[in-house]
Order: structure tokens, then sequence, then C-alpha cells
């Protein structure tokens, strides 16, 4: 939010320099961001002279150039070689003299430099309007009024420049009160007032209005929950042009481009003081009534931007007598009812409505205006009579406009100001520090905030209604700390904490230390957000208010924010990925479900670049290696299955008791190539619900190392391409032999001297009797039973 510092000013008096308003407005929570100058004019006509030319004639060297002489005062006359095919001799023009920086409309700028243009000297510029930021006119130089401009005058002397100072404030969503300059300005008085900082605040109240005659409009609040307060004017003989320098300058300095007097004066209105206005072309109000409620789903309905849009029958809407739509209350106006050139007459409105509803109506459609960022979190309802009353008063004054008949206004049920107790005790137990009931007093006063009664403990008070997020004791011991200063308040200088030993059913135990275990191995964590967009909306959960079409849904799976994490980084040339992040995905099927998964990605090299190593891709088997290492920590035993799955070209699961634990893959090309990721990535998930259970029902158990060595004995297998390692892996666990230990496939062999259709699989196998030696018979016998196995199995041939 941008706010201007002339602007401030007309509520609030200081001596203050911008720099230090600014570490006020942070050290309140009005975080200023960065503090931007303005100019109405870039550069603000600096170097600009006023001049006459005194001759004209043709460049010798160029046939669409001028050389001319410019007098600029006190008997300095110029060389200035000219382009424009209006200059001549005689004419007073706006000279750039050398060192003088003429700005585009980018903010980007060039400076003036005495240089040699195809051979003949030039000492400055004779400037065009756009040159000059006076107009987008490019058709020659700006010829000034000899009688109204004096030669050797700085051109700046003849225009009402306006120079400010801009603030960047990050604005919470809580602080409503503040969306405006007359909110900053209060909350700042509240500050500098109890900190014996000189400063004036004034107080804004309903401006005095003349009126003339009657008008026969009426106006129907519908539903008083959708719409608890609403005021109506008929504003005539209003002349719809362009704004005064001063209102238009006020505009721009905070990012906003003037339209015309009428629409600057509502925007001037919402930006000074929080209420948004919206007027109507009052000719067009089907007899002469407003209506303020809702339509017929269904109902179509086409706004300010030319967008036909389908009503869904909850929105507030304004309606005019034969109940068309008028205006999306609150978000945004419509086509056929709003102010244009001809409008003569306005139905100026002002109201409080249901933050809730606006909000709905806001979301559903999509739009996001000045006036719904404010609705939707709750503007002053006492503040709605002296908005449109001052809106009126400068309609009168910029408009010629004529206040006809008296003000209508719906308020059935007043919103009152919230009751709170607050206590001594419990502000000193939350800041740590005691305060003085009568600085407690003082800063409530500040806040506006009235003290109903003192009690034992504290007081009974009223907090203003402005003030929507302040309803509970915390709240208001937050705005004491906030204007008492948190720097007022000392760290400890111990922190005394009782440490916790978690058990083996913590899952956060089981997250940390898997999360150690990654971060040793090289990978970074990362958090995604779980709101997200789909292609497939199929089993997806779908929020019935997004925030953007982009945040539509609840992610369906870690694997996408994964991949835009990746591809963020290659861009930025950081190629090797190693990310894992924990989180929920969400789905809907029969019923909701909501699962916590441990997610990895690995892309790129395996190991950095370096002189001692190769060059090496990581690859499915590197993943699989840093899966194995996690689920070592559970001490359970797992199969490996075959995985069909969209997002990967090759995929496994590992299972426990038919349910699945974990899915590796490689992620499929197509699903790549939506992320423009043009390297292969690997992407295993595990459910940690699912882990955490094993894990709690499993009890670790220990044993000695064992007094014997193993023996290793190898197998080079010849078997059809089309079997699998884990289908051999499997046919070896079943071997009924207590000594086989480990398995292991260490080599695999496709190409020449193999028959067709065949391939060689190098298994080593280590034999372990824990209580003797084994034998070499036992060893024989081991390895005989497995050859034959996989003889039987796979038809398999021992290769020499």
């Amino acid at each position: 939010m941008k706010i201007s510092n002339n602007w401030l000013k007309d509520y609030i008096k200081t001596e203050l320099k911008p720099e230090r308003i600014g570490e006020f407005l942070t050290d309140i929570g009005l975080e200023v961001e960065g503090i931007d100058k303005f100019e109405s004019i870039k550069g603000s006509l600096e170097g600009i002279i006023v001049g006459k030319v005194l001759t004209c004639e043709k460049h010798p060297n160029a046939d669409k150039l001028n050389k001319t002489t410019v007098d600029v005062g006190n008997g300095k006359v110029l060389n200035i070689v000219c382009g424009a095919p209006n200059v001549a001799a005689g004419q007073t023009v706006p000279v750039a003299v050398v060192g003088t920086k003429i700005y585009d409309k980018e903010g980007g700028f060039f400076e003036i430099k005495e240089a040699k243009i195809r051979g003949e000297v030039s000492q400055g510029m004779i400037c065009a309007e756009d040159e000059l930021g006076l107009s987008n006119d490019h058709g020659g130089i700006m010829v000034l009024d000899e009688e109204k401009y004096e030669v050797g005058k700085n051109f700046a002397d003849y225009f009402e420049l306006t120079n400010d100072e801009v603030f960047e404030i990050g604005l919470t969503p809580n602080r409503t009160d503040a969306m405006s300059h007359y909110g900053v300005a209060r909350d700042l008085f509240a500050f500098l007032s109890t900190n014996k900082q000189k400063s004036e605040f004034e107080k804004v109240s309903s401006e005095s209005l003349n009126n003339e005659g009657s008008h026969s409009f009426t106006l129907e609040v519908e539903d008083a929950e959708l719409c608890p307060r609403y005021i109506g004017a008929v504003i005539e003989d209003v002349n719809v042009a362009e704004s005064p320098a001063w209102l238009k300058n006020r505009l721009k300095a905070i990012g906003l481009s003037p339209i015309n007097n009428i629409v600057d004066i509502t925007n001037y209105i919402l930006h000074g003081f929080g209420q948004p206005l919206h007027a109507f072309d009052a000719d067009k109000i089907a007899d002469k009534k407003v209506k303020v409620g809702t339509v017929k789903e269904g109902t179509k309905f086409t706004t300010l931007d030319g967008v036909e849009r389908t009503l869904n029958g909850s929105e507030i809407i304004i309606k005019d007598g034969k109940d068309n739509p008028m205006c999306i209350a609150g978000v945004f106006g419509g086509a056929n009812s709003g102010v244009s050139n001809e409008t003569k007459t306005i139905f100026l409105e002002s109201a409080y409505f249901n933050p809730v509803a606006v909000r709905k109506g806001a979301k559903f459609h999509g739009l996001n205006t000045d006036a719904s960022f404010r609705f939707e979190r709750g503007v002053d309802p006492n503040i709605t009579r002296t908005a449109i009353t001052h809106a009126i008063k400068m309609i009168q004054e910029l408009a010629g406009g004529k206040l006809t008949g008296d003000l209508l206004e719906e308020y059935p049920k007043k919103i009152e100001d919230n009751y709170v107790i607050i206590r001594f005790s419990k502000i000193e137990q939350i800041l740590g520090t005691k305060i003085h009931r009568e600085k407690v007093k003082e800063i409530l006063k500040a806040l506006e905030i009235q003290v109903l009664n003192e009690i034992q403990n504290g007081f009974e008070i009223s907090v203003p209604a402005y003030r929507a997020d302040v309803t509970r004791e915390i709240d208001v011991i937050e705005e004491i700390l906030r204007i008492y200063g948190y720097n007022k308040i000392e760290a400890p200088q111990k922190i005394s904490f009782t440490p916790v030993k978690l058990s083996a059913k913590d899952q956060d135990e089981l997250e940390n230390n898997w999360a150690r275990t990654l971060q040793g191995l090289g990978f970074n964590e990362v958090m995604n957000n779980s709101l997200t967009s789909v292609k497939d909306e199929t089993d997806a959960v779908r929020l019935l208010n997004p925030l953007s079409n982009d945040l539509a849904f609840m992610r369906k799976s870690l694997l996408e924010g994964l991949l835009e994490n990746a591809i963020y980084n290659i861009n930025r040339k950081n190629q090797d990925i190693k990310f894992f992040e924990f989180g929920k995905i969400y789905h809907k099927k029969d019923k909701y479900e909501e699962r916590k998964q441990m997610a990895i990605l690995i892309s790129g090299r395996n190991v950095a670049e370096n002189w001692l190593q190769p060059k090496s891709a990581t690859d499915f088997y590197n993943l699989k290696a840093y899966v194995k290492v996690l689920l070592e920590r559970l001490a359970i035993d797992y199969k490996e299955v075959a995985l069909s799955d969209d997002r990967f070209s090759d995929a496994l699961a590992y299972e426990v008791d038919g349910k699945v634990l974990v899915r590796i893959g490689k992620v499929a090309p197509q699903m790549l190539k939506d992320f423009d990721i043009e390297q292969e990535c690997f992407y295993a998930e595990i459910e940690l619900e699912f882990a955490q259970e094993l894990r709690s029902t499993n009890e670790l158990k220990f044993k000695d190392i064992p007094k014997f060595n193993k023996i290793r004995r190898d197998l080079a297998l010849l078997i059809d391409k089309n079997i699998t390692y884990q289908e051999l892996f499997e046919t070896a666990k079943k071997n009924k032999s207590p000594f086989i230990k480990n398995i292991n496939l260490f080599d695999v062999y496709e190409g020449k001297n193999l028959p067709e259709g065949k391939k060689s699989y190098a298994m080593s196998f280590e034999l372990l009797n824990e209580e003797k030696t084994l034998e070499e018979k036992e060893i024989s016998h081991v390895m005989d039973s497995l050859i034959k196995s996989f003889q039987k199995e796979f038809n398999a041939e021992l290769r020499s």
C-alpha cells in the first residue's frame, strides 16, 4: 500500500523527516518497505530555461537538421542543432542546457552534453512537450507565448510542480483501520503523542452540506444482514471533466491514473478515508429506485471491464427499480450504469457491506479491487456519512454539482463498539514487564479506545468498531505493546526449558531423524504451498472460495511442487538437484482423504564435479539407495513390486503386508516437458503415517558382531531378458538355508557373445554360520540348492 507524505500531512502535523516517520511506522507494525520520490514532472524541469531562437538555417551537412542560435538570457547565446520541422527564428522555446537530464516514460534518462552533430557544435536541446513529460505530443518543439514567458527564466517557475515522498507499506491483512491516509495518520499520532514526539492530529467529521429542492429517488435494503448501512445522495448539474492538477498529482503519487473528476474524487475519498464510494449515472436508474439485495442465480451482468458475468445468486447486488443489476456491491460496477462524459446527474453511494458476502462474491468472479480489498476486511461503519459528505463537497467545488434533497439512509441497527475487559496481570504476564496503569490508560486513549470503568485489576473498555481485528483481551494487549514500543521490552538474559525425550511413537522424531539423514547426504529441504492448480480434476479437492484460479485446488501430489523447485534452480544454473519435502496431499474419492508423505527428488550429477571423481549422472539406483538408508531405521521387511503410475516412465513400489509404503520412479518425459525440464528426474514418496505405524510396532533388537567370518560366493547366470533381478532375489530369499545373510547384484551384461534374447546377471551371496566356521561341503550344498532353484524357475544357465 502506498501512502503519500504530502497527503498524510493533511491529517497530522509533525516536523519529522520522512525517514524518521518511516522508522516510527515500522515500529508500530506498519512496516515501511521503502520510501520513493515522486515528481509530478520527472526531473522537475530542472535545467530547462526559457530561450528565444535568434537564427535558424539549414544544417550544411544534413537535410533534416537545422542550425540555430538561441538566447537563454544574461547575454548568453547557444549554438543548438535541432531536428524539429517546426523550429523557426523568433520563437520562444524551452531549452535544455548542458548538464540537464531528460527522462523517458520508464524513468530512464540521458544527460545533455556539448557535442558535434555532423560537424556542427550543439550546446543544448530545444524540447518537445513529450521530452519534458508535459504530454505525449512529439509533433515538434514546444513554442511558447512570448508575452507570458520571459527569456532566461527557469521554465519550472511557470508550473505548480509537486514533489513528494511515498511510503510503501507492507500492510498485514488484519489492519483494516490503516488502509487509508487518515488511518495511518491516526495510528502514527497515537505513537507520537504517547512517546513525547510533537504532533497534531486533525480528526475528520461530516461536512455541513447545502442542498437544493428535492428528488424523487427511493432506497430499499432487502436484507440488513448483507448491508447493515447504506447512504445515497442525488447530485445534479454535474460537469464531468478533467480533475485539477493537485488532485491528479495526489492520485499519481500513489500509483493511480486519473480518469475524470467524479471518479477521481471517489478514489481520493477511498484512499483518504478508507471508505469506498460508487457513483451511478442517476438517469439510468429505472423508476428512480435503488435496491440493495440479491438476484436470481444465472442472471447475466456486464461489469465495467466489459466482461459478461453469470451471477450465482449470493452476491450483494445494487439494483434499480426493475431489479436490473447495476453493481456487484463492494466489488465492481456495471458497464451500463457508470458515469460517462455525458452524465449530468449522479447517484452517489457510501455503504457498509457484509465482509463475508463481499469476499465470496469477489473470489467467485476472480475480482480483486481496491473496494473489495477493504470491504472484505471490514471498513469503519461510522465513517460512512463522513466520507460521502466530504465527497459531495468536493463534487460541488470541482464539478459544479448541486446536492438535491436529503441524503437517503438505511441504518436499522447500529454497529456497536467491542466490549472488552483487560487485566493488568495479564499485560504483565504477556509482555514480561510492568507498565504503569496511567501509561496504559494514556495509550488506550491515544488509540481512541474508551475506558468505561476502572476495576480492581484492570479496565472495562470499548474498542471502536473500525478496529475489526481487536475483539479480545490479547488483541488489546498487542495494541498496547505496539504503541508502548517493542524496543522497550528487554530480552531475557537466559531461556529455561525442560528437554523432553521423544518415544518411538512420536512421528516428529522419525521426520527429524530422516531429515538429518538426508541433510547429511547433501539434500536440501523445501516447503511448498498446499494450494495449487491441477490439469486433471479427477479426485481433486477444490476450494469453495479460492484466492485465484492458480490456487483453486489442494495438491494431489508433492511431485509438482518439487518439479517447480527444480526448474527454478536449473534456470539459475544450479542443475544438481537433491530436494526433500514433508507435506500433506489431498484426494476426494468416496470420502475426503488426507495423507502425509515424505517426497524426494534428485536430478543432475550424483557427485559434485571434481578432479578425483568421474562425471556421473544420478540415476534410479541412487534414489533407491537413499530410500533404503531411510527404511533401515524402521527395521522392517518389505516386498518390491512393479508399479503403474502415469507420473513415471519406470517405477516400483515397496509393500508391507500388501500395502504400499514407498513409490519410486523415473519422472515421465511428458511431465518434465510440462515444467520445461530437459534433464532426467527421479522421484520417491514415502507414506509417513504408515511408516510411523510400522515403526511404533517394531522393537529394535541388537546382536553381537559374529565371531566367524562371512564367506562370499558368486554366480554368473545366463537368463532370459524379460526376467528381473527382483524375481531372482525373491527366489533366493525362499531358500531354506539359514546361512544366507546377504544377496547382491553386482554386474549386468547384455551384448556380444550372448545368445539372442539373453542377458547375464552376476550375483553375490554372503554366507555365515554364527556358531562355527562354515565347511566347504556346507557352502557347496547351499550354492547347489540356489543353482537348482534358478534352473527350475528361470531355466538359468551358469556362465563360466
